[in-house]
């Protein structure tokens, strides 16, 4: 019956319309008369019949006529027919694809750069961020620094043609706004959202309106920050273009946007050195509003787990974590690249740099309160029964474990999986162990 169903399209239909005239004769079976249902009911199985007993092509097709007259004389037709199949096959695709959610593969944006270089946030090129808050805090002269922005505006090359959406396959996206006049810039809108796009986004030099289409995600930070935006506000005044000059001028490569494997942990659980996603609602309330600014409740978090229940964590000076004491290294599975660094170099940003304590990061002028549970090597931390510790791949730049401890284990909801765009050399999986 298989292969007949496979090579005959007219068995095929003849099993459509069986289908179709069975659904619409039971939804309507109250509406008729006992002698139209049977005589309904009694096509049906001449019908079922013919497919059994495999008649010729023209035979079939005269049952399947004989039915079609039977249900348009018994039958009454569902009004505006085409248009409640093609939500029927919406409603189906949506339920399989909430399915797949919720039970197999979850979408996942990368949020922050904690990950980096294993993956990806948002970034750009230039970001004026540091700077952008030093200046905002007045411990930087803004004349001085106005001709280093100017330098680095003008580093950006913007392509054209059909670079531009090779690029744009690549993640790379470009924000450039001119001064249409001269004036002072007023303000900066958030960007004017659809769903989940951004439709444009406008800011207002000297009482005129500049519009960004289609602005990227800027990632943790924003325009303002990204490209130091100084509109006028009571604390500073707005800073003034000439027509023609660069208001903003970005090279914005997009976070990597993976796939959550949800099924995996179901029948196992997490081991260490695994990227795991999970809730922030998982830790501990006291702990996340010690954060600066105070951790949401209800986001998702990506990083490395590094301690299990019952682990006694250590951070060396050396920049390798101790576990039970013992010591991890780039022998041990999924740290290969995590501990594959010179120790003669420095920690930096957005490298494989070990995790970095305290010390180390006092030592090294990071940034400050980067890890105040663990201050220096001597302190131990001894994770709960129930909970996991886990630290981002970004040592020098990460909200994890070394700042608000551990979370509970059930608010994992899967692990890192398989990064679907943009298509980069993270693409694909195996993002995990791979040197980037």
């Amino acid at each position: 019956m298989i292969l007949r169903w496979l090579f005959s399209k007219t068995l095929r239909d003849a099993c459509a319309l069986r289908k179709h005239v069975q659904r619409l004769l039971n939804a309507q079976r109250d509406l008729m008369t006992p002698a139209a249902f049977q005589i309904v009911q009694g096509a049906l199985m001449e019908l079922q019949v013919a497919i059994n007993e495999r008649m010729k092509k023209a035979d079939l097709r005269k049952k399947m006529a004989a039915m079609e007259q039977v249900a348009g004389k018994w039958l009454r037709p569902y009004p505006h027919a085409g248009w409640r199949e093609n939500v029927e096959v919406l409603l189906v695709a949506l339920a399989v694809a909430m399915g797949i959610r919720t039970f197999f593969l979850q979408p996942f944006k990368i949020p922050t750069g904690s990950m980096q270089p294993t993956l990806y946030g948002v970034t750009s090129t230039p970001d004026f961020t540091p700077i952008y808050y030093q200046l905002r805090q007045g411990s930087l002269d803004k004349s001085k620094f106005e001709a280093e922005m100017t330098e680095q505006l003008n580093s950006v090359k913007i392509p054209n043609g059909w670079q531009r959406v090779e690029d744009w396959i690549h993640g790379i996206s470009y924000v450039h706004v001119i001064a249409q006049n001269d004036g002072e810039l007023q303000a900066v809108n958030p960007p004017v959202r659809f769903l989940i796009f951004n439709i444009k986004q406008t800011l207002w030099i000297g009482g005129v309106e500049h519009t960004i289409w289609f602005p990227p995600d800027y990632g943790e930070q924003t325009l303002v920050s990204r490209a130091a935006l100084f509109p006028r506000s009571d604390a500073f005044p707005g800073r003034f273009y000439h027509k023609g000059d660069d208001v903003v001028k970005l090279e914005v490569r997009a976070g990597d946007h993976l796939f959550v494997d949800r099924l995996t942990y179901n029948f196992r659980k997490p081991t260490r050195g695994e990227i795991i996603v999970f809730e922030t609602a998982g830790i501990p309330e006291e702990m996340r509003n010690q954060v600066n600014p105070p951790i949401p409740g209800d986001e998702f978090y990506i990083k490395r787990l590094v301690a299990l229940p019952g682990d006694r964590v250590r951070i060396g000076n050396d920049r390798h974590l101790i576990i039970n004491d013992l010591r991890l290294d780039a022998s041990t599975p999924h740290f290969e690249n995590v501990y594959g660094f010179d120790p003669n170099k420095p920690p930096q940003e957005s490298q494989f740099s070990g995790h970095v304590n305290g010390t180390v990061a006092q030592t090294y002028n990071l940034y400050p309160g980067i890890a105040p549970l663990f201050p220096d090597e001597a302190t131990t931390f001894t994770n709960a029964a129930d909970s996991y510790m886990v630290m981002g791949d970004n040592t020098c730049n990460s909200s994890d474990s070394r700042t608000w401890g551990s979370f509970r284990a059930k608010s994992v909801i899967g692990k890192s999986f398989f990064v679907y765009w943009p298509i980069t050399k993270r693409f694909g999986v195996g993002h995990s162990i791979t040197a980037q």
